[in-house]
């Protein structure tokens, strides 16, 4: 056989297992991950979500314990959502201002317990309006922005004031990340953090989120008229650029897979801590996938974790977030 080969063959350092892992260009661990809860009222509660097979919602006992486990796999951070009695929903989500509400007193259970883990929440009126949106409604239905956002800031304080490290506004709302900035300053909130929702499109992966938190059917209209167009991608870079000008410390793209090119662009743009939230839409792909057999699960949640790192994701919100830690505890 003729010299015919090129002197440089690719192949020699995928050979062997050791020389894989050396030449490794990213690297995922649990450190990378924010696993994603659903809190709801009561005592030894469980509700399993049907939507989201394997991901339940859990009372304040069970939150705790889902805390202990986080520690105890290396996972730094979790992400709350309220499932809100019905009862306590109303047009203005005055309920998401109650320094006592589900988030807060979450929130506060977590960090009793669990002190070195860090807490981060949602701030939207989503889950505490009986319409379904973000934010304020007017007559016409139309999600008002400033009035929006000054209910904002009191929701986003009450979190702080509760103990919630870092404060995720995920409403898009223009103008919101400065006026929380500003106000959490004025507290003396020097170091609670702002993960902006800052490129959050208006998509169709986000239905079992909506039976996780009860709202599925509440939703009257849509919210394309704050969420970001699906077509656009130099939109998202404005908004990302808006929301670091105003204080926030990290960004977030959502949903995620659908979206790595805004992830790769805005790391490539801004060099700044981006994230993403690979939402519930594709964590149920996944999981319906391994149901039909298509699929082995923990081949594909490594996989699409570690697109996320190599698209510049210097972190993931993911529900698979205790499965994937598990997996690279192993």
């Amino acid at each position: 056989m003729t010299a015919s080969y090129p002197a440089l063959r690719l192949r020699r350092t995928r050979a062997f297992d050791w020389s894989r892992r050396l030449h490794a260009e990213n690297v995922l661990t649990p450190a990378d991950l924010i696993w994603p809860l659903f809190v709801t009222e009561g005592q030894g509660v469980e509700e399993p979500i049907a939507s989201l097979p394997g991901v339940s919602r859990w009372s304040l006992d069970g939150i705790v314990a889902r805390a202990r486990e986080a520690a105890d796999l290396g996972i730094p951070c979790l992400a709350l959502f309220p499932n809100t009695p019905s009862h306590l929903r109303t047009d203005d989500g005055r309920e998401a201002l109650n320094p006592d509400n589900l988030m807060c007193r979450a929130i506060r259970a977590i960090k009793e317990a669990v002190p070195q883990i860090g807490v981060l929440t949602d701030v939207a009126l989503d889950p505490y309006t009986t319409h379904g949106h973000d934010g304020l409604v007017d007559a016409a239905g139309y999600v008002v922005n400033d009035s929006t956002a000054d209910a904002l800031v009191e929701q986003a304080l009450t979190q702080a004031r509760a103990g919630s490290d870092v404060i995720a506004p995920s409403d898009m709302m223009d103008g919101r990340i400065g006026l929380i900035r500003s106000a959490l300053e004025a507290e003396g909130f020097h170091n609670v953090q702002i993960m902006a929702y800052a490129a959050k499109y208006a998509s169709a992966f986000y239905g079992p989120f909506r039976d996780a938190v009860n709202t599925r059917g509440l939703l009257k209209g849509d919210k394309r008229t704050y969420q970001m167009d699906h077509a656009n991608a130099e939109e998202a870079s404005r908004e990302v650029a808006l929301d670091l000008a105003e204080g926030a410390d990290s960004v977030m793209v959502k949903p995620g897979l659908p979206y790595l090119d805004i992830i790769r662009r805005v790391k490539d743009e801004f060099r700044v801590p981006t994230f993403a939230y690979q939402v519930s839409g594709e964590y149920a792909m996944i999981e319906t996938a391994v149901a039909a057999g298509a699929a082995d699960r923990d081949a594909m949640v490594l996989e699409t974790l570690m697109a996320f790192k190599r698209a510049g994701c210097s972190g993931v919100l993911t529900y698979h977030a205790a499965h994937a830690a598990r997996l690279l505890n192993a």
